[in-house]
């Protein structure tokens, strides 16, 4: 695959806007009379295609790619029936029938969204009526909670009642997913899901609970490597709460690194069997520890560089000095470790057990027990086609936020478009810091990041609330809905405004 490096990148982008073109050509002219017809022409797209195949795994060969995996999409195959195409893809009766879902690099991220979401709604229809035939089959009245996967948590004790809740109704976690909190009215058409979602993954994730250390150069989480006893379940438990979130199309405001979502794929689909190693990275790298720990990853670049003598100047042995929740542990990286010198003639050595103990080795439990969560919700054949950083954004969303957008999108009731108050409001919300219009957002929406596809995808509407001046700005998650007061001029709107969106918690979000 090396027939790409005497390229120029420029050239070779070329050449893969033109094949995607030539598809998209042959894919949307069947009434085009230039062309020949489609029963003489038939092997064009699968050649052109396969020819685009070999150029994206050669691309992916080079270290780093020549070209964005982005590059190879085919966004104008988001119009085509995606379904129909990956049941063609999933029909084991004719093997040699051509579906894009065989190449998934040519799919947009869209796409495959698009064909996951359908996915995960079929398999909800099909729990939810194996429910209803069991209840009929035992002569049971059915009630409407056989539908869905009801979590019902106290506010006060919220991760102990999520993974009661979870661990009782495991066969109901491919149902559609429904939140209330004891105590608390409320009728969940969204929000409340959101809010669990969000208290949930800040109290996991706290340092109190010990699993997750926080990276301040990488900006990131990474797993303790301190495996307490017990805490494999609360493990399995955020695994299960990002399959739930991709599941059921909610955004978590999760920051791990790229190579934990290319480890969440490896496999991409559960093995049968223990012996099988799960979330394993090959031959990881110095990138993949820099996007976690930067400072000690340029260290070890720096020892492999190193001109002068390393077992003299730096006396170094095959041992890992790691530092989590303030308290320092020395770890082996071979049995006999402290008594084995790092050489010269070693060093690779020593840095590639590093890698594999960080990366691999030291979480392997953790990470297991993890993967396996976020597989017993997710796990379809349409998640062999994402790739780990389209996994990472079907779970994270974008954090891109651009309310100018928004406003393009928003709908009023009650308000005119183009009334003063109106433009006050923007022109408030544009003036606010961008941690405020996170905060903006998510008092809104329930998320203070933006699903896949952008803004442009979102509804949300402002509503008047009349005759309540002094009353707070209301907002409806569920619905991306904005209540707002005439307020009777601009200050008061703006103090008003940040009162609700500082304070979005609780009984804030409806």
């Amino acid at each position: 695959m090396s027939f790409l490096k005497p390229l120029e990148v420029k050239r070779l982008r070329g050449i893969v806007q033109k094949l995607l073109q030539f598809i998209t050509v042959r894919q949307f002219s069947s009434g085009d009379k230039s062309l020949p017809p489609l029963n003489k022409s038939r092997w064009w797209i699968p050649t052109a295609t396969k020819l685009l195949a070999l150029i994206n795994t050669a691309n992916e060969e080079c270290n780093p790619p020549l070209l964005n995996y982005i590059e190879l999409y085919n966004s104008a195959l988001d119009h085509i029936d995606l379904m129909q195409d990956y049941y063609v893809w999933q029909n084991c009766r004719h093997p040699d029938q051509f579906a894009y879902c065989q190449y998934p690099f040519i799919l947009s991220i869209l796409a495959k969204r698009f064909i996951l979401t359908k996915d995960s709604e079929q398999q909800m229809i099909l729990n939810a009526r194996k429910s209803l035939v069991a209840k009929m089959t035992r002569h049971q009245t059915p009630q409407i909670d056989i539908f869905f996967l009801n979590i019902n948590v106290r506010r006060s004790f919220l991760v102990n009642d999520s993974l009661n809740e979870i661990t009782c109704k495991q066969r109901d976690l491919k149902k559609k997913l429904k939140v209330s909190f004891v105590g608390e009215p409320g009728l969940d058409m969204g929000g409340l899901t959101k809010e669990w979602f969000l208290l949930l993954v800040r109290e996991i994730f706290d340092s109190n609970y010990g699993m997750f250390v926080y990276h301040l150069h990488s900006r990131c989480y990474w797993f303790s490597v301190n495996n307490r006893e017990g805490n494999l379940r609360e493990y399995n438990l955020i695994g299960v709460l990002m399959g739930l979130a991709v599941y059921n199309s909610n955004i978590l405001d999760l920051h791990f690194p790229s190579v934990c979502y290319r480890k969440l794929l490896t496999p991409p689909v559960v093995p049968n069997t223990d012996n099988n190693y799960i979330g394993i990275i090959e031959s990881p790298t110095l990138d993949d520890l820099h996007e976690i720990m930067p400072d000690v990853a340029r260290g070890l670049k720096e020892l492999l560089e190193y001109n002068g003598n390393v077992e003299e100047d730096m006396a170094l042995s095959f041992q890992i000095s790691l530092e989590e929740f303030g308290i320092m542990k020395t770890f082996q990286l071979k049995a006999k470790g402290e008594e084995i010198p790092v050489t010269n003639e070693n060093r690779s050595q020593y840095v590639n057990a590093y890698l594999n103990w960080i990366l691999n080795i030291a979480i392997y439990e953790q990470f297991k027990a993890f993967y396996l969560g976020f597989h017993s919700v997710c796990a379809s054949n349409a998640l062999i086609m994402l790739r780990g950083e389209e996994v990472e954004m079907l779970v994270c969303g974008s954090q891109t936020l651009n309310l100018l957008e928004l406003r393009k999108v928003t709908e009023y009731d009650g308000f005119d478009r183009e009334e003063e108050f109106i433009e006050n409001f923007w022109e408030i919300i544009q003036s606010f810091p961008q941690e405020l219009k996170k905060k903006f957002l998510f008092f809104t929406t329930g998320s203070d990041r933006i699903p896949v596809g952008g803004i442009s995808e979102m509804t949300f509407k402002i509503t008047r609330l009349p005759h309540k001046t002094k009353n707070l700005p209301e907002a409806h998650t569920c619905f991306n809905q904005l209540v707002l007061p005439r307020y009777e001029n601009i200050q008061i709107l703006r103090e008003k405004l940040i009162t609700a969106i500082s304070n979005a918690e609780g009984f804030g979000l409806e």
